[in-house]
């Protein structure tokens, strides 16, 4: 093991972090304009009526998929002690499947095809999370956090952007898709030199601020828990965001939507990059990640209620900023807790279940509760579950 030949207070350049963030924003765009707004669209076409069940089965197949290859993937990049062919292997693969979507179009196909690409994009996603843990020190990442918000705001921007009428022929949306990942992924890759951090790369003793006696790996297990439940939100809003506008106003744009979605991301990572910063002035971590799951379950409970496009707008948005703000900070945060240097990608993979679990849950929630309930049942529901989400961050000492 390397030896740890810097202060705790040394700090990676601020240059490599930015082109990190570029990055992350580019893998972002490589799954959110297709799953928020083209796949669905695509399946609408396809499936006609049975579009709903198929979406639904479409994403209990991709997180299946998704779950095994980031774990797998992960533990690949340990294993090889190097991440940055595994990134590039991973975009090239990731893109040529996305431009093959169009070609499927029996559901068959289709759920073969996303199942194909999901393991792709893991290729890249994992090695370029767990890169993160290598080469960032604690005492930045509130500003990392921060930074990684700008991820799904670019992706959803990007899905804006490829659905913008008289911008991006109707055709050609996959294709500028693939050219952004590119893009913002490349540099990285190319040009990313960052510091070296030995020490974090030497396993630490347990912190004994995050443990008890009563849960060994209370912090772990309590920073897990809490991303499931306020993830299982945010998938079933990331899935049928537009079904759901349209339930209330019919007839409600795609590129609309998109465009909410968008600006909601956007304003948020103002307010992750203030946030983190103040996290790591403050060596207050958790802190922000209790308020953020507070506000986003009372965001639920006013989409639960919402009978009218305004007010449905005003829960989604005061959701939506809450949740990308807790999403973006847990994700650098939960670096802290994971106890083998060694194994960070392989742990950041079960950590990663997290983000595609929901995806297993959120299909058969919504189909069981929605077509009989409506998707006011739905959402007071995943209020319950972000609130749960608050208290265990709340017990959990900061």
């Amino acid at each position: 093991m390397p030896q740890d030949s810097r202060p705790a207070t040394a700090r990676q350049s601020t240059r490599f972090l930015y082109l990190y963030a570029l990055a992350v924003a580019g893998g972002s765009i490589a799954y959110i304009p297709l799953l928020t707004i083209l796949l669905p669209l695509h399946v609408a076409a396809t499936a006609g009526e049975s579009a709903l069940s198929l979406l639904s089965y479409i994403a209990f197949a991709g997180a299946v998929s998704a779950s095994i290859s980031n774990i797998g993937f992960g533990w690949a990049s340990d294993f090889s002690q190097s991440r940055r062919p595994w990134i590039a292997a991973g975009v090239v693969l990731s893109s040529v499947l996305l431009l093959a979507v169009p070609l499927a179009t029996r559901p068959g196909a289709i759920i073969a095809l996303i199942v194909c690409w999901q393991i792709a994009l893991n290729m890249m996603l994992a090695p370029l999370s767990a890169w993160a843990g290598d080469v960032v020190p604690d005492v930045q990442k509130g500003m990392l956090g921060g930074l990684m918000a700008l991820a799904p705001a670019m992706g959803a921007l990007s899905g804006a952007l490829v659905t913008m009428q008289g911008v991006v022929p109707e055709n050609q949306r996959l294709l500028w898709v693939v050219i952004l990942v590119l893009l913002l992924v490349a540099p990285v890759l190319l040009f990313g030199r960052p510091v070296d951090m030995p020490q974090l790369m030497r396993e630490q003793p347990d912190d004994e601020r995050y443990q008890t006696s009563e849960q060994p790996n209370g912090a772990v297990r309590r920073m897990w828990m809490a991303r499931l439940l306020v993830q299982i939100a945010e998938a079933s809003l990331f899935a049928f965001l537009l079904m759901w506008f349209r339930s209330i106003e019919p007839g409600f744009a795609e590129n609309r939507a998109a465009t909410i979605f968008a600006c909601v991301l956007c304003v948020a990572v103002l307010f992750a990059l203030y946030v983190g910063r103040w996290s790591d002035r403050n060596n207050r971590p958790i802190f922000p990640l209790v308020i953020c799951s507070g506000v986003a379950a009372f965001g639920l409970l006013i989409m639960s209620i919402a009978t009218d496009l305004p007010i449905a707008i005003v829960g989604y948005v005061t959701f939506g900023l809450a949740s990308s703000i807790f999403l973006a900070l847990h994700s650098s945060q939960t670096l802290r807790v994971l106890p083998k240097p060694t194994q960070r990608g392989r742990d950041l993979g079960l950590f990663n279940l997290t983000n595609t679990v929901p995806s297993l849950i959120m299909p058969w929630l919504t189909l069981a509760l929605v077509p009989i309930y409506g998707f006011g049942a739905l959402f007071a529901l995943l209020a319950v579950l972000a609130a749960i989400a608050c208290w265990l961050l709340l017990k959990m000492p900061d």
